[in-house]
């Protein structure tokens, strides 16, 4: 689920779209910039990229502690950036961390007799669930619906009993985000969440690297965890994240996700460095899910348009910027 658009509108621009995913890290802020000529089949063009260090203290988990620390960093990414890009309608778009993010799932029929709605073509009438829907925020945040953020849409996967997927953030988080791009004179168009960003950019990848009729493994690996997704027939089939209760460790939860046919191969992104905090590697992901790994890259996934850093292209915690920008210029 994206924490998207019903929390910020997004602007639109006809003809050649560019978008910019802003990832703050807990040591960095990364910043991946596209465009496309035509949302259809235009080919991607990457525009710039950028990482700027961030100081000491900048960041207390996954609150920002010095937003001007945070603004400077984001000016600082944004300085190189070329002058084709801030001369069309730039969308851009951060990430809200995991760990902040609150999700579940509830009946729709449930949810549309608490709020009393009538019927419409045969089914409740979506905005009358809005009381509903803030309610079941405020029971699994534990804040006032005023402190709250809140996404929510009828999730279509969930047939034959519809259900409405609801997801929700402290408000300061966002609040926090927005002030430090307003600071660094960023106007931003859609908050999105760390994980479904950067699963939006791995299933960009397997798209092209991959053979559409194999099943495959996304693993992404953040600060607050390890996620991991089973896509099959391109659909998503199965889901894990570590820690959780029910996990004795990293390889335990790994594990939900060898069902079914076996996979050929397993992408990961994120911040590779942190699994040697668990004893971990990617020749033991491999293992766990039997299959060959390679890691998530943004060379192959769009033409060059000028010179920027080669390593940046090559680095896979670069998948929640390009997730993020990806979204702008494809949806």
């Amino acid at each position: 689920m994206a924490l998207g658009n019903s929390w910020l509108q997004a602007v639109q621009s006809g003809g050649q779209r560019f978008a910019a995913g802003i990832d703050i890290g807990s040591q960095n802020v990364r910043l991946v910039v596209l465009s496309q000529r035509s949302r259809a089949c235009g080919a991607l063009h990457l525009e710039y990229m950028s990482t700027v260090p961030l100081a000491a203290g900048a960041m207390a988990g996954t609150d920002i502690a010095d937003r001007q620390v945070v603004a400077r960093a984001l000016r600082d990414a944004f300085s190189g950036l070329p002058r084709v890009c801030t001369a069309h309608a730039l969308q851009c778009a951060m990430a809200v961390p995991a760990s902040a993010t609150l999700t579940t799932t509830v009946p729709l029929a449930r949810l549309a007799a608490q709020s009393h709605c009538e019927q419409e073509d045969g089914g409740p009438a979506l905005a009358g669930l809005a009381p509903a829907v803030m309610g079941e925020a405020e029971r699994i945040a534990g804040l006032e619906r005023h402190a709250l953020a809140v996404d929510w849409f009828v999730d279509e996967r969930s047939a034959p009993v519809p259900a409405v997927t609801i997801a929700t953030t402290a408000r300061r988080h966002l609040e926090a985000r927005i002030e430090c791009a307003a600071s660094a004179g960023i106007s931003l168009t859609a908050i999105d969440g760390e994980p479904h960003a950067a699963l939006r950019a791995m299933r960009y990848a397997a798209s092209h690297e991959f053979d559409p009729n194999e099943p495959y493994a996304a693993v992404w690996i953040g600060t607050d965890g390890v996620y991991g997704w089973r896509i099959a027939d391109g659909v998503i089939d199965g889901d894990m994240h570590y820690p959780a209760p029910e996990h004795a460790d990293l390889a335990d939860a790994l594990r939900d996700l060898v069902h079914g046919p076996e996979f050929d191969c397993a992408l990961v992104g994120g911040e590779i460095d942190l699994l040697d905090g668990v004893g971990f590697s990617l020749a033991d992901i491999g293992d766990v899910l039997g299959c060959s790994v390679l890691p998530f890259e943004c060379a192959l996934l769009g033409k060059r348009v000028r010179p920027f850093d080669d390593e940046l292209l090559h680095e896979p915690a670069g998948a929640v910027a390009f997730g993020l920008a990806l979204r702008g210029v494809i949806e």
